[in-house]
């Protein structure tokens, strides 16, 4: 029997507004933005991200491990051919991403969102999703 039921994932970022914004342009869904510190995102079909204001925060800097490591990232399915994944790239790019790899081979292109975190588009073959 569990302890506890998974509630959400929470980012530290300098802009939880417009983070917030940023991962709904991404997955659905609308924030609920009535502390501006602290901005919840109910992503459909799926788990909250929260973005938690953070005074002096400093992005990971990727792909580092040494200092300032990245600590986690999020994946997301892109769709399964690389046809999907272009056009998801030119979304995540046109809402503010930035490309960090892109190495085909692997299946995953690694991003960092506006505030600096790293996150995955993955090339899921249809055999793959859960």
């Amino acid at each position: 029997m569990p302890v506890a039921t998974f509630r959400s994932v929470v980012i530290d970022c300098p802009d939880p507004r417009a983070l917030a914004r940023f991962y709904a342009g991404i997955v659905g869904g609308t924030p609920q933005d009535d502390d501006p510190d602290w901005v919840v995102l109910q992503v459909p079909g799926g788990p909250r991200l929260a973005f938690q204001g953070a005074p002096g925060f400093t992005p990971p800097e990727w792909p580092r491990a040494d200092r300032n490591s990245q600590q986690f990232h999020l994946d997301f399915d892109g769709g399964s051919t690389w046809e999907e994944i272009d056009a998801a790239q030119a979304k995540v790019l046109e809402l503010g991403a930035r490309l960090l790899q892109a190495e085909d081979k692997n299946d995953f292109r690694v991003y960092a969102d506006p505030a600096g975190h790293p996150f995955c588009l993955c090339r899921i073959e249809a055999h793959e999703v859960l």
